[in-house]
Formats: C-alpha cells, sequence, structure tokens
C-alpha cells in the first residue's frame, strides 16, 4: 500500500514539473498571441475562439474518462452497476452528435468570414505601400516597386499603413511569416501570392520562413521595422542616396544557395520581380477585388528565350497542323461516303 502511495505522489510530482514546463512558454512575449495589427487581431481572436470552443468539447471528454475510470475500477467493493446489455440512449446522442455538429457549424462560419475578409484588400484613406518579396536560398529580397530601392534580410514600412505583399520564390518553395502582424503565406516558383499586412505602432517585428527548404533553412530570417511615415521616408532618401545598385549580375549571385547579412540597394533593374515570377511558369495570385485588375498580368516578361510572339507563333503553327490532319481524315472519309450512296 505503501509503494502505492509513493508510486501515486511520484506520477503527481511529475506531471505537474511537466505541465510547468510546457506552461513557461506561455507568456505575453509568445509572438503569435502579441498581435500588433489588425490582421493578425483578428487571427487572435479566431485562434482564442476556436481554443474555447474546442475545449468545450476536450474538457468533458476528459473529465467523463476519468470519472469512468474511476466510477467503473475493477475492486471487490465496487458496487457500479453492471449493465451488459445496455447498448442505446437517446438523450446521449444526442448530445454526442448535436454538440460537436454546432460547435463545427459556428467555428466554420467565423473562420469563412475571417479567411475571406483578411483576403480582400482592405478599404482605407491612405495609400498602400507595396512591397514585392523573392524568397530565396537562404535569404529574402524585398522590392520597393514605387520606391525602386530593394534590401535583403530587412523591410521598413510605415506605421499605421497598409501594407501589399506580392510574394514569389526563386528557389524551393517557402512560407512568409510575420507572426505579430498576421498568419503567413506560401512563397512559390511562377506564382505571385497577395498578402494584406499592417502594424499599428512602430516596432521591430520578427519575421520568419515558415518551410524547410534545404540545410540553411533557419536563417531565412528577416526583421520587419516599422516606423512612423516620416522617419519611413528618411530612410529611403537614405537608401537612395547610396551607392550599392542591384544589377542583373548581382541579382544571379544573389540567387545562388548562400547565406546573406543584411543588404541595401539604391535601385534593381526594372521588372524583376516579373521576370521571375514568368521565369518559373508565370501566373498571378488572383484578388478578390472585381474593381481591380493588376497591370503586370497583361504584359509578361519572358526570360526563356523564346517571346510571346515566337510563343503565339508556335501555337498557330499547332493549330494550322490539327487542320491539316483534320482535312486529311475528312478526305479519308468521302469515298467512304460515296460508295455508300452509290449502294442506295
Amino acid at each position: 500500500m505503501k509503494k502505492s502511495t509513493k508510486l501515486r505522489g511520484l506520477m503527481l510530482l511529475i506531471t505537474g514539473l511537466c505541465t510547468m514546463v510546457l506552461l513557461a512558454g506561455c507568456d505575453s512575449k509568445y509572438v503569435v498571441f502579441d498581435p500588433q495589427g489588425p490582421v493578425a487581431q483578428t487571427q487572435y481572436r479566431l485562434i482564442i475562439l476556436s481554443v474555447i470552443l474546442c475545449a468545450i468539447v476536450v474538457i468533458p471528454v476528459l473529465g467523463i474518462t476519468a470519472f469512468i475510470i474511476w466510477r467503473y475500477r475493477d475492486t471487490p467493493d465496487n458496487k457500479a452497476p453492471y449493465k451488459p446489455h445496455w447498448d442505446d440512449s437517446k438523450v446521449l446522442e444526442i448530445l454526442w452528435w448535436g454538440i460537436p455538429i454546432v460547435i463545427i457549424g459556428i467555428l466554420g462560419y467565423f473562420t469563412a468570414r475571417d479567411t475571406y475578409a483578411l483576403a480582400r484588400p482592405p478599404v482605407t484613406d491612405s495609400k498602400p505601400i507595396e512591397i514585392q518579396v523573392t524568397s530565396l536560398d537562404w535569404k529574402w529580397l524585398f522590392q520597393y516597386p514605387d520606391q525602386n530601392i530593394a534590401t535583403v534580410n530587412y523591410v521598413h514600412i510605415p506605421a499605421g499603413v497598409q501594407v501589399h505583399f506580392e510574394l514569389t520564390s526563386d528557389a524551393p518553395m517557402n512560407s512568409f511569416w510575420v507572426p505579430q502582424l498576421g498568419g503567413q503565406e506560401y512563397t512559390m516558383p511562377g506564382m505571385a501570392m497577395s498578402l494584406w499586412l499592417q502594424a499599428d505602432k512602430p516596432g521591430k517585428y520578427y519575421g520568419t520562413g515558415a518551410n524547410f527548404s534545404g540545410k540553411e533553412f533557419a536563417h531565412m530570417r528577416f526583421n520587419v521595422i516599422s516606423e512612423p511615415q516620416a522617419d519611413f521616408n528618411k530612410w529611403v532618401d537614405t537608401v537612395k542616396k547610396s551607392a550599392n545598385q542591384l544589377t542583373e549580375a548581382g541579382y544571379k549571385k544573389l540567387a545562388l544557395p548562400s547565406k546573406s547579412e543584411e543588404q541595401t540597394f539604391s535601385s534593381y533593374p526594372a521588372g524583376l520581380f516579373d521576370s521571375v515570377v514568368n521565369k518559373n511558369g508565370g501566373g498571378h495570385h488572383m484578388q478578390m477585388d472585381d474593381n481591380k485588375q493588376d497591370s503586370k498580368d497583361q504584359k509578361p516578361v519572358d526570360n526563356s528565350g523564346t517571346t510571346n510572339k515566337d510563343s503565339n507563333s508556335h501555337n498557330m503553327n499547332n493549330m494550322n497542323m490539327n487542320m491539316n490532319d483534320m482535312s486529311h481524315d475528312m478526305s479519308n472519309m468521302e469515298p467512304d461516303q460515296t460508295t455508300t450512296n452509290q449502294k442506295q
């Protein structure tokens, strides 16, 4: 009996220590639960709602499981009722089917509502800032098309202003993630994905690549520096005055698999982002805005060595060949039709 008591006490101690270790990370510094922008706040509320709804199912199940183990334990003095032929209860079936269905319905509604709301371009009085992001091995390239500057492994944004990130990859598929500002979005070769984020106040936020992409994937980190609009404008002017420029040869070198420190470029080749997208297949993620059309989709750049004109000519040649094949087949059918008419 004493051994059983000591063993039980040891198990409780181990359980308590494990619980303390697990809860040690659940403080205010845990970035997912420290939202600093409207997108992250919406997703944070959805996470909390999901936890509460799941707890409505999980906690009673765990409690009932513990009660059943204790109530129907195999001991000589246990007087719990024993019903070997019991197999039906309308009340219990309604509870264990009805409650999960209602919870899934509620969770599905709020998830779909927030997902579609966050995918749409926000309606704001201020003009959003455009930033084009390319994931490389093992670094991040940020391009500012309106300012014609570029950075590596860090990005500046004005606080309180919506930022439209256009994402692609010139390396294996990755995932762009700034936990305190919003959820992650894939970067894929041949695709230009869309992500809207905003930082409500100045600060320095951690960003990372959330996908495994090779031996140095742990170095796919970057910093997002949010600052007042005036400070952002000063930073842009400072970058434009720097001598370091990103050339086509420089980009090819940058795209090679390697780690990189933070870099700044006062300019970069025109159409670089679109050329990377089209080089790997070419496609733009459709935004959920019927009144907006991306002008970049109208004149894609082809880096494969074959121009759009050549591609169209090739397609026309294929169509002509198909028409010739159809004419040949029709001519082969005519004698059979004539013979049939003569027999008639």
